[in-house]
């Protein structure tokens, strides 16, 4: 397998991993909905078939099919009939912005601090631990990954964050850790991840994981920790400002109006 392929794989699993036992539709929507917005599912990708999707997440039949319909009425997926016939992705790019906004703008300061807590425990763990662990064919892999990462645009750049973090996980050979991560990429990233759309922040990106890499090669094992923590912390500020500036807009609209 290429590991453009692994790429990929890696991406589709975090999307379409099991749910918790009795999950129902909104949360299987929820993911399908930020799996789109953050560009994990790109504009005209097929998605697998209700019955697919059901079994994959672990939901029942009905579950899968009425969160599907819901994305649909959103806009953010087409179904066709015919032999090339299923669900497509459309992801209107002033639509998927406009929801990623409302989130944010939902989300209260404390929610946002425990996401990014959350996130920099178990990303800092993995690193951590990997430090310890990676061998040199595992740093091979983790450097072409960052080598061929793509900054062009923010989806891009949020599958190469999710692509390098999860082979991270990887090489810490631990389940749990991976399992985590898999989940949180799924649940947490799109809107932790959101400073990626501007340019600035996909160059820190870049720069976040060659400091990775360069602990690993030290065996640095609070080095590695220290710069997932830094990377984490520079969204979480980013959040912050966003999300007042977005509170602020609607005040002055409410007070236009």
């Amino acid at each position: 397998m290429t590991r453009q392929a692994r790429h990929i794989d890696a991406a589709l699993s975090v999307v379409f991993a099991p749910l918790d036992d009795g999950a129902r539709a909104g949360l299987v929507e929820r993911r399908l909905t930020d799996a789109i917005v953050s560009g994990v599912l790109r504009d005209g990708e097929r998605l697998p078939s209700e019955a697919t999707m059901a079994r994959q997440l672990g939901v029942a039949l009905v579950t899968a099919r009425e969160a599907l319909e819901a994305v649909r009425e959103r806009g953010l997926v087409q179904t066709r009939r015919g032999r090339e016939g299923g669900s497509y992705v459309t992801c209107d790019a002033a639509a998927a912005d406009q929801w990623a906004r409302r989130r944010l703008r939902d989300s209260s300061r404390i929610e946002l601090r425990d996401i990014a807590l959350h996130v920099s425990a178990i990303l800092g763990m993995a690193a951590e631990v990997a430090t310890d662990r990676a061998t040199g064919d595992d740093i091979d892999v983790l450097m072409s990954i960052h080598e061929t990462a793509d900054l062009s645009t923010a989806g891009s750049a949020r599958r190469a964050v999710g692509w390098f973090q999860l082979e991270l996980a990887a090489v810490s050979q631990s389940p749990r850790l991976v399992r985590e991560e898999m989940r949180l990429q799924s649940e947490a990233a799109p809107l932790l991840w959101m400073c990626l759309r501007e340019h600035e922040h996909r160059v820190r990106s870049a720069a976040s994981r060659e400091d990775v890499l360069a602990a690993l090669r030290r065996g640095a094992p609070q080095a590695a920790r220290a710069a997932v923590a830094s990377f984490v912390q520079g969204c979480l500020d980013w959040l912050v400002v966003e999300r007042m500036r977005l509170v602020e807009l609607d005040t002055a609209r409410e007070e236009a109006s």
